[in-house]
């Protein structure tokens, strides 16, 4: 796993942010409606993200599926854990398992 060079940007850039969206696209211009619904998600959560444009780099983007060994984009990572994709994000913001989660890591504060 660490020969791989995009590996070790992965774990890099997961370690030095609470929250990475590994996305097709930016937050700012998302690629694919299911990235954007994940940006919708994180926006109305009120958090601060780091958004990795998987596009921009072929080794990168092949590289996120076999460090999560998640086939599909967009990715979710808090606090260095790997949360899932669009379907399990929409789940746990829908149920309030994202908002509980958000405040457990410290990331949202109690309302």
């Amino acid at each position: 796993m660490s020969d791989n060079p995009a590996f070790t940007q992965i774990k890099e850039t997961i370690d030095k942010n609470d929250i990475v969206l590994f996305m097709k696209g930016t937050k700012k211009i998302p690629q694919c409606g299911f990235s954007a619904t994940v940006v919708q998600i994180l926006e109305r959560s009120g958090v601060d993200y780091k958004d990795v444009n998987v596009l921009a780099d072929p080794a990168l983007r092949e590289g996120i599926k076999q460090f999560s060994q998640w086939p599909t984009i967009p990715q979710l990572y808090i606090k260095g854990e790997f949360i899932g994709g669009c379907d399990i994000a929409r789940e746990m913001y829908e149920s309030g398992e994202l908002a509980t989660l958000l405040k457990d890591k410290g990331i949202l504060k109690a309302a």
